[in-house]
């Protein structure tokens, strides 16, 4: 099937700030009755990215740390690699993980992440709720890259986002 195909001419700087998940794909890194979860990314001074990904569980806020940075500095593709600790308890283990940035929007308000194995998929937003139209040209853009977008949940967003 060949890899997804990936954003070219990507803008670290531009894609900082808050997003939400509006969906995924079930995954082990997050909680399944996790709501209002959402991702803030940090330009650090080398010129990687922050990542802080939190979420709300029983009113309780979960978080995780790390990093983002693109897997050759050389290219302007939106190949990233993430860098998170985990878990929190035992001896510290990098996970690292591809993070690709299949599709974004020209005012870096939407986005597709995706894994070269598809075994991952987000949908992410500025705002933490999106019109039926936006999101479903969204999801078309994962099945046209061979994601099975059946396995997509959308994430429960408060109608107010809880505080910074």
């Amino acid at each position: 099937d060949g890899d997804p195909s990936v954003v070219k001419h990507f803008d670290l700087k531009r894609y900082t700030g808050r997003w939400y998940e509006i969906a995924a794909f079930p995954s082990l890194f997050e909680k399944k009755n996790a709501v209002d979860t959402r991702a803030t990314y940090t330009l650090n001074e080398d010129g990687t990215l922050k990542v802080l990904n939190e979420g709300w569980v029983n009113g309780k806020r979960d978080y995780i740390e790390g990093t983002a940075y693109k897997a050759d500095p050389s290219s302007d593709e939106a190949k990233l690699k993430v860098k998170f600790y985990v878990p929190p308890k035992l001896p510290i283990i990098p996970v690292v993980g591809d993070y690709w940035v299949l599709y974004i929007d020209a005012d870096y308000q939407h986005a597709v992440i995706g894994q070269p194995g598809r075994q991952l998929l987000w949908i992410i937003s500025r705002k933490s709720h999106i019109d039926d139209k936006i999101y479903n040209q969204l999801v078309q853009k994962a099945a046209d890259e061979g994601f099975d977008v059946s396995k997509l949940h959308k994430t429960p967003q408060s109608k107010t986002p809880p505080p910074q």
